[in-house]
């Protein structure tokens, strides 16, 4: 049976022409890449499958469980509890599976005076009441931040995290991709991404630099891309990645998410910069 792949944007349709195993896969930015990486790997041995993946970020993808419009969810939080309410009070039933991790890495533009940074310091660029790199380092620029729009995962993730609302001057971009970019060519520019992204995307770190995070001004500062540091729960945005998935669907789904769980599923998460989930 023939296949075609057609890719626009943060969208893959991969199509065998069955719609009887038809999959829609909505939501999270950070898992996107993977995502497509994985469908591609998976449609070599399987030739009734066909998936249409989009990203545009973890809200967006569990609406469209709510609305019928997704049989996946990628999401890179956990389900709110009005989330939860949402789908008790619709009857709809969901699996959850936790596929991965992954680190939310803060960068900056190569050229900037700055290697590591504390979570107070961070807080209060994010925040808007650090609004200078002269306030913590030698260079005198406006601070610029680049992150992502209320539905991303990784946007409520950091405010968790940090307990802060975002600055309203903050740049609220569509993905990783534009934040990268928006960075890359920003001498004043901070954003963060998803460190298995950034891993992956090799020919933009070369153009950024992945701020170490350190808890303290006096703490030792860990790295997002280090395995040790996140196999020892060491870094402080270090996170779960989750597929929330429609009971009704999981008969036709879970074939995938069997390819995801084998050795070459396995493997093509860690060669994307993610962390397995080591299940007792």
């Amino acid at each position: 049976m023939r296949k075609s792949l057609i890719i626009f944007s943060s969208l893959l349709l991969f199509s065998c022409g069955d719609q009887n195993h038809s999959i829609k896969m909505k939501g999270s930015d950070t898992e996107v890449n993977l995502a497509v990486n994985l469908a591609e790997k998976y449609a070599l041995v399987d030739s009734d499958f066909s998936i249409a993946i989009s990203g545009g970020g973890s809200g967006i993808g569990i609406t469209s469980l709510l609305n019928g419009q997704a049989d996946i969810a990628n999401s890179s939080r956990p389900l709110s509890d009005r989330e939860i309410e949402q789908f008790e009070k619709k009857n709809i039933k969901l699996r959850t599976v936790v596929f991965a991790e992954d680190a939310t890495a803060f960068v900056v533009h190569k050229d900037l005076p700055i290697d590591d940074i504390d979570l107070e310091t961070l807080a209060k660029i994010l925040n808007g009441e650090i609004t200078n790199w002269n306030q913590i380092t030698t260079i005198d620029l406006p601070i610029n931040i680049y992150g992502r729009q209320s539905s991303s995962g990784t946007h409520s993730f950091i405010k968790k995290k940090l307990k802060i609302e975002f600055s309203n001057t903050a740049k609220e971009m569509t993905g990783n991709a534009q934040i990268l970019e928006g960075v890359k060519a920003d001498k004043s520019g901070i954003g963060y991404v998803g460190a298995g992204y950034i891993s992956h995307e090799s020919s933009m770190n070369k153009t950024v630099k992945i701020l170490n995070i350190k808890e303290t001004p006096t703490s030792q500062a860990y790295s997002p891309i280090d395995p040790e540091t996140i196999n020892n729960s060491l870094y402080f945005f270090q996170r779960p990645l989750y597929q929330f998935i429609l009971e009704d669907s999981w008969k036709k789904v879970k074939p995938f998410i069997d390819f995801e769980n084998s050795e070459v599923g396995q493997q093509l998460i860690k060669e994307h910069g993610y962390y397995i989930i080591e299940h007792p």
